[in-house]
């Protein structure tokens, strides 16, 4: 018993010993480099003190690490200030490359506009100039800034419809409002026809580039936001309620886990608030027949979800359609339903109304108020 506790003791002591050089060893070696490095132990005093004042655990070692890490960050050459830079591992583009994809989003823009910088991507995408979410936000979405506010596009060429300003029309005078009221006077379009038109969108940003179809066919252009709020539809049905003829609603969305069923949450809501109305749904972007016919550009899906999970195939959004051709599916969706002769009986007394509302701003300004407060 007595020889194997010696052993024991014996081995214990060998192995004390050994750790105790090693450790030595990387004290020493942590301690060239600190020299190295110039780190006194002023310097890690003043930091043991800052971490204990914001309740931190003091660590030595921690601490002696994080400034030999700061120390050879500082250390290491700077990169030369002129010429490309590798950013993460990608060379940095050259001011030619720069000048080259600007030029590609001005002919973009210039055959095809307001678009949103979403479009302006996929237009990017589908000519293999921009292919990832790092271009989208880093390359597509800050040269288009940068040359809007160079003047170099205007910023009319660009849709946001994201952002709102809510402000009561008003007037200086009189006849300023007749005046706006001649210019902008319209008769509903829809009142003399026989059904009643919506537009929907999934996204608020795709309203400014589907705004210029439907405002010039007096269309409701309704903005869902992802899946609508129960107010929102309820108020939706309460306006279809109240056309009191057939309603044709023409729905645009992204084709992925979520934008499939956002369509069938708005249809099924507007048919539970508005039981009795003769509602027909139907969307009209994104398609899996327009994914294969325009060759659209996918993005991998998100598998977190249920839905994510249960749907099939990669996932397009409907930014990726040009722009030009989702005004065209919108006017297309809606003249199909404009009983032409019923629109030119409106359109001439519009055009009477609006002479009677010019004669009346003439009159009104032909009267204006003398200095003793009397009509002259």
């Amino acid at each position: 018993m007595v020889k194997k506790r010696d052993k024991l003791l014996t081995r214990l002591e060998a192995e004390a010993r050994a750790s105790l050089a090693e450790t030595e060893a990387e004290d020493l070696a942590r301690a060239k480099k600190m020299i190295a490095a110039g780190i006194q132990w002023e310097d890690i005093s003043r930091e043991i003190d800052k971490a204990t004042a914001r309740g931190e655990l003091a660590d030595t070692d921690i601490i002696i690490e994080r400034l030999l890490r700061g120390r050879v960050k500082k250390s290491q050459p700077a990169q030369p200030v002129y010429g490309s830079r590798p950013i993460n591992g990608r060379r940095r583009r050259t001011k030619a490359e720069i000048q080259q994809l600007q030029e590609r989003l001005y002919e973009i823009l210039r055959d095809d506009h307001p678009m949103t910088v979403r479009q302006v991507f996929y237009q990017m995408t589908t000519r293999g100039i921009a292919k990832t979410e790092a271009e989208y936000k880093n390359t597509v979405g800050r040269l288009l800034l940068r040359m809007r506010r160079a003047g170099e596009i205007p910023y009319s060429w660009i849709a946001d419809n994201t952002r709102w300003m809510r402000k009561p029309q008003s007037f200086s005078s009189l006849e300023e409002a007749l005046a706006s009221t001649a210019r902008t006077y319209r008769r509903s379009l829809w009142d003399n026809q026989d059904v009643y038109v919506e537009i929907w969108t999934e996204k608020d940003a795709l309203a400014g580039v589907l705004l210029e179809e439907t405002w010039r066919w007096d269309v409701p252009l309704m903005v869902s936001r992802g899946f609508s709020s129960a107010t929102y539809l309820y108020e939706a049905a309460q306006a279809i309620k109240a056309a009191n003829k057939p309603a044709f609603l023409y729905y645009f969305g992204d084709h992925d886990p979520s934008g499939v069923h956002i369509d069938r949450a708005i249809e099924r809501g507007l048919h539970e608030h508005a039981p009795e109305a003769e509602i027909y749904f139907k969307r009209v972007a994104v398609t899996p027949e327009q994914i294969e016919d325009l060759n659209l550009p996918t993005r991998p899906t998100k598998r977190t979800t249920k839905m994510g999970r249960s749907f099939e195939g990669d996932s397009v959004e409907v930014d990726a359609i040009p722009s030009r051709q989702l005004r065209e599916l919108a006017a297309n969706c809606i003249q199909q339903h404009i009983d032409q002769a019923a629109l030119d009986v409106l359109r001439v007394a519009e055009k009477s109304e609006r002479e009677i509302l010019e004669r009346l701003t003439k009159r009104i300004g032909k009267q204006k108020p003398s200095t003793n407060g009397k009509a002259g």
